[in-house]
């Protein structure tokens, strides 16, 4: 395996590079001066180091990409990528993460289910109880169809952010002014 790797790095350092690094100095002294405070992230760190070690210009060190991947222990893809990605669209590119087109999960509740969750949960009880639980918010909240699913964790931050508690003795629908408690 190492013996592979070995003949690859070697092709790549003499095979001519599709993406060529040539940093201005203004671009130069920015990612030294990223690389000198130390206050940035470990891996934008890491890319300023690439990129100034790849750079070609006449200020850059011009380094190979198998001599980038020993001094920094960065991998193959990423020196690669770094360089396409400076090339492609540029330092700021480069040294920014790229933001999620989506969230990871749709919100469950948005405004209008959530006033509904509200209603119900300073509704009566079920017969047989004494107040809500969460779990039995959930389960109605699913019986209902206000929302396709929903645990009882879901339900307690969505109660949460609204200063509300369902299993309180009070029906939350109304706070006590601070005036009225002495």
């Amino acid at each position: 395996m190492a013996l592979a790797m070995e003949a690859i790095m070697a092709f790549k350092a003499v095979a001519v590079k599709k993406y060529v690094v040539r940093l201005s100095k203004q671009e130069r002294a920015r990612l030294q001066e990223l690389i000198a405070k130390g206050k940035s992230p470990a891996k934008q760190q890491l890319k300023a180091r690439i990129l100034l070690k790849a750079d070609v210009s006449k200020h850059g060190e011009g380094w190979s990409d198998a001599k980038i991947i020993d001094a920094l222990g960065a991998s193959v893809s990423m020196v690669y990528r770094v360089r396409q990605q400076l090339v492609e669209a540029g330092l700021d590119a480069v040294l920014a993460r790229k933001p999620r087109a989506n969230p990871a999960i749709a919100k469950i509740f948005d405004g209008e289910r959530e006033a509904k969750l509200m209603t119900l949960a300073c509704s009566q009880a079920p017969a047989g109880r004494a107040r809500w639980t969460l779990t039995l918010l959930a389960d109605k909240v699913v019986a209902l169809k206000i929302a396709p699913a929903a645990s009882a964790s879901t339900v307690g931050r969505v109660l949460k952010k609204t200063r509300s508690s369902p299993t309180s003795n009070s029906n939350g629908s109304s706070r006590r002014s601070s005036a009225a408690r002495s």
